[in-house]
């Protein structure tokens, strides 16, 4: 049944996936497109820009995206409760341990290391969208534009500090004015 398929999918997904949601859509990707094919890489991708603007933690907006593109509301809310389960489960856990460790030095090494691993998967993720949707593959007019859409947007984050929800916008803007 998929519910039942769906609320599994997304229970692994959140026992074994660390580092917030953006490292996590590579797992995601795989399950979901790969494993599954409940969704296209173009599909996927589009899900991907739609659950990153709307409000609350990208992963459960994407489970609760694929959850009703699979069965519906019913498919949206056990895919949100199989994804915030292992959650809520290891967060009472470790918060009643983290804060008697916090402090060991194994602990403190621990985090350091993870904190590399948690930057390379949300690069790869980036890469394997760019990859996947024609980005790196040849050089023509679309390819430029978005490297230099992805180029405007970094520097109004990191030169003009610029809101990140402007910068949405104004990116939304300008795909309606250029591709349309």
């Amino acid at each position: 049944m998929i519910l039942i398929e769906l609320f599994l999918t997304f229970l692994m997904i959140g026992f074994v996936a660390f580092g917030g949601g953006y490292a996590m859509i590579p797992i995601i990707q795989q399950e979901v497109v790969d494993r599954h094919g409940w969704m296209t890489i173009a599909e996927f991708t589009d899900m991907i820009g739609v659950a990153g603007m709307s409000p609350g933690p990208i992963a459960t907006n994407i489970a609760i995206f694929v959850g009703m593109h699979q069965a519906g509301l019913g498919g949206a809310i056990v895919a949100a409760l199989g994804m915030v389960l292992p959650s809520l489960m290891i967060i009472v856990a470790v918060g009643a341990v983290f804060f008697k460790i916090h402090q060991n030095k194994w602990m403190q090494s621990s985090l350091y290391g993870l904190r590399s691993v948690i930057t390379g998967l949300i690069l790869y993720a980036a890469f394997m969208f760019a990859v996947r949707n024609g980005l790196v593959t040849s050089l023509s007019w679309f390819t430029l534009s978005q490297v230099l859409i992805f180029a405007g947007s970094l520097a109004a984050l990191l030169i003009f500090r610029k809101h990140p929800l402007s910068i949405i916008l104004i990116s939304g803007l300008i795909g309606i004015a250029i591709y349309s």
